[in-house]
């Protein structure tokens, strides 16, 4: 018979979507927690999960109710809880609303701005940034030149940068002006500044970045800064698989 798995209570409080990682030994160590009724002060203290009754201030851990949120990033904010050079963090656009603990689900970099999710349940957001299965990104992208088809045609191709294959699902001129251009590029695996790395990798500059849509789920007429809930349909469409697993490059 397989022996169930144990990991530490911290991290079983943080893999629940309560809190991050050390939030959850604060609260350990500071008495808020209980095993089977019993306070623990140890925050790696092992668990079998689901076989364990685990509480904070007396009430279930399981019994969390689960928050799913869309927000309009603003330019210029990190995306994480805290930052060690003091700069805003997207938790400023929460500021007064009471939300409990939320993790954003992926990430955008300080200078873009657009669609962001947040929720405090750890399972659904690794369905959504599954780069095998997940749903496709969609980006409106301001770029300092006029990119032809030929371009276009090799930012689908892709290009190999760090020992990663960085590739756009598709890539769509929208518009054109004198010295810059929009265009619509959808990716479909999510890597760390993916659509700034493979625009360098031709000499052309990133002037915005904006993502509008992951999957069928679309910004919308959101004010930069806000945030709604997600309906229970749109939470359970962004889980469903969207495509077959790809095979690795």
């Amino acid at each position: 018979m397989t022996t169930p798995p144990r990991h530490g209570l911290a991290r079983v409080l943080s893999k629940q979507g309560l809190c991050s990682r050390t939030e959850a030994a604060a609260w350990v160590l500071a008495g808020r927690v209980a095993v089977d009724g019993l306070v623990v002060r140890d925050p790696e203290y092992p668990i079998v999960q689901g076989l364990q009754q685990v509480s904070v201030d007396g009430s279930a851990i399981d019994h969390a109710p689960r928050i799913y949120l869309l927000l309009n990033k603003p330019r210029g904010l990190v995306t994480t809880a805290s930052d060690e050079r003091g700069r805003d963090t997207v938790y400023r656009c929460f500021d007064g609303a009471g939300l409990p603990w939320l993790a954003p689900v992926g990430r955008l970099d300080k200078a873009s701005e657009g669609l962001l999710l947040f929720c405090n349940d750890p399972q659904w957001a690794a369905r959504v940034t599954d780069p095998q299965i997940g749903p496709d990104k969609t980006y409106r992208v301001q770029v300092d030149a006029i990119p032809g088809a030929e371009l276009l045609a090799a930012l689908t191709a892709g290009i190999d940068d760090a020992g990663e294959r960085l590739r756009a699902k598709s890539a769509t001129l929208l518009r054109s002006g004198a010295r810059n251009a929009w265009l619509e590029i959808v990716l479909d695996s999510g890597r760390n500044r993916e659509i700034r790395r493979l625009l360098a990798a031709f000499d052309i500059g990133v002037l915005r970045l904006v993502r509008v849509a992951i999957g069928g789920l679309a910004l919308g007429e959101i004010e930069k800064g806000a945030w709604r809930a997600l309906t229970p349909d749109e939470v359970a469409a962004l889980a469903e698989p969207t495509r077959v697993p790809r095979r690795a490059p």
